[in-house]
């Protein structure tokens, strides 16, 4: 594009999945069969270096809605746990559909929405195609009813190969439920399902038969259950990867030596201290079929798109909400570990006319980022209340941030509040090279992330590091009081101490 050219204002396809983790569609990542994302890598950026504000669903979701760290719009936890701190967004806050629905977009959404107990995306300047459970949000019954059209309804299936933590399920023991197969057909899962609402979401703004016969552009935004546990796939995926050629990853050979004693406790929390290896080996082989089950879903939708004419002028984007340990650091689900395994995500942008085919943006990002870039996307004002950049700069320059902005961060920042074991507070900082986690109970953690990518040694007390612990303690301080952290009172006190008497 030349210099000084205003881009059109695309259509958007937002897919947004459930705790995927970043290597899984990374170049250099395990064998896990992604020729969709791949193909949105080849034919637009892949983001190298993006993260989540925080690894907790309704928490990173509404940052997504509001472009706002956590400590910004209040929902420090899920919403739908009994000691949700706050189970709705604030009715006064902005969101970034509703602008765009006041600027004439078309927004619908499918699938999964958890960014409040008494809230639908409807409420957000988005009509609701339908797709939702029960347990996160208790929407609509359409998935149910697609179900019991099929003669398969849902919970009446009996299910195959079931893995649970804690002890070998195989003696009869309890624990939550981690994988499965299931007898039904592709076509049955939800998975293929919230596909077909979002292809006949499509097809309507093809045909022109948006929410109240608008002509302006769409913005549809996808929301997939998966990969999220417990990892429940049909065949072909069930058997696509072979537990017994998975090698467990390096952060395995977790001790906890030196770290904070909440990993260890999570162990057990989550009952995980009762799974070996072969349990997660099969694990992961369901969590693979889910992640290749969904990239087929996707390459469905990219098809509609290109069927119906629209490929050239709609901007497709994917991302996670955060990612999932599936056994990397001996761990379960995600909780108070700042590790990348949750924090690092997927983010691929294919923008026809715009997003060099084939680039790859090293600058660090974060998630809530997209909800200022979605706005530039459609010439909408980025509210000043929001603590997130458009990513636009980055998608017209190559990737380069030296062309994007003079003054573009060379570090992401993120939190964690707690989960429903408690409160726990967290703050990390990362840099390409180092990562800094304060925790405000127990020990701080420094990690080299050059010399150790698995994480394994905490090197907040060698002596060599003094320099680098300063220097993202700094780091932390800048972000705290940039983005008005509640803590900022207390933290940089501590923390500036702390470096102080290390002189």
């Amino acid at each position: 594009m030349a210099d000084g050219d205003t881009p059109p204002r695309p259509n958007v396809l937002f897919v947004l999945t459930d705790q995927e983790r970043y290597d899984c569609s990374a170049p250099d990542g395990p064998p896990v069969e992604t020729p969709t994302m791949d193909r949105l890598s080849s034919e637009g950026m892949r983001f190298e270096r993006a993260t989540t504000p925080i690894s907790i669903c309704t928490s990173a979701r509404a940052s997504l809605m509001t472009g706002r760290f956590p400590h910004g719009h209040g929902m420090l936890n899920n919403s739908h746990e009994a000691d949700a701190i706050q189970p709705n967004l604030p009715s006064e806050m902005t969101t970034f559909s509703e602008l765009l629905a006041e600027s004439g977009y078309d927004c619908s959404y499918t699938g999964k929405w958890h960014v409040g107990r008494d809230q639908t995306p409807e409420d957000f300047g988005f009509s609701y195609l339908g797709g939702s459970d029960k347990h996160h949000d208790d929407i609509d019954d359409a998935f149910r009813e697609y179900r019991e059209q099929r003669g398969v309804p849902v919970g009446e299936v009996d299910l195959e190969e079931e893995l649970y933590t804690g002890d070998d399920p195989r003696d009869g023991s309890e624990g939550t439920f981690v994988a499965a197969t299931t007898p039904i057909d592709v076509e049955e899962t939800r998975s293929y399902f919230l596909a077909e609402r979002t292809i006949d979401a499509i097809e309507r703004h093809a045909a022109g038969e948006g929410e109240d016969d608008r002509d302006g552009p769409f913005f549809h935004r996808a929301d997939f259950y998966g990969p999220h546990h417990p990892y429940v796939v049909p065949e072909p995926y069930a058997s696509m990867y072979d537990p017994d050629e998975i090698e467990p990853p390096e952060s395995y050979a977790e001790t906890f030596d030196g770290k904070p004693q909440v990993h260890e406790n999570y162990l057990h929390y989550r009952g995980a201290d009762g799974l070996e290896w072969d349990h997660w080996a099969e694990a992961t082989a369901k969590y693979w079929g889910f992640v290749s089950l969904i990239d087929d879903q996707l390459e469905r939708i990219l098809e509609a798109l290109e069927e119906h004419g629209l490929a050239d002028e709609t901007a497709v984007v994917h991302a996670a909400d955060h990612g999932d340990f599936i056994g990397n650091h001996r761990q379960f689900n995600k909780g108070p570990l700042m590790y990348d395994d949750t924090y690092r995500i997927p983010l691929q942008i294919r923008w026809p006319g715009v997003a060099e085919p084939g680039s790859v943006c090293e600058a660090p990002v974060h998630l809530h980022d997209l909800a200022a870039t979605f706005l530039e996307m459609g010439s909408v004002e980025v509210p000043e209340a929001f603590d997130a950049r458009t990513l636009v700069p980055l998608l017209e320059n190559g990737g380069d941030p030296a062309a994007a902005s003079t003054d573009w961060p060379e570090s992401t920042f993120a939190q964690y509040h707690g989960d429903e074991f408690g409160l726990y507070t967290q703050r990390m900082v990362r840099t390409e090279r180092y990562k800094y986690v304060y925790n405000g109970p127990d020990v701080d953690e420094v990690y080299d992330l050059e010399a150790d990518p698995a994480e394994l040694q905490n090197l907040i007390d060698h002596p060599a590091y003094a320099d680098v612990r300063r220097e993202l303690r700094e780091r932390l301080i800048e972000w705290m009081e940039r983005t008005d952290d509640p803590n900022q009172g207390w933290v940089p006190n501590v923390l500036e101490r702390a470096s102080r008497s290390e002189d």
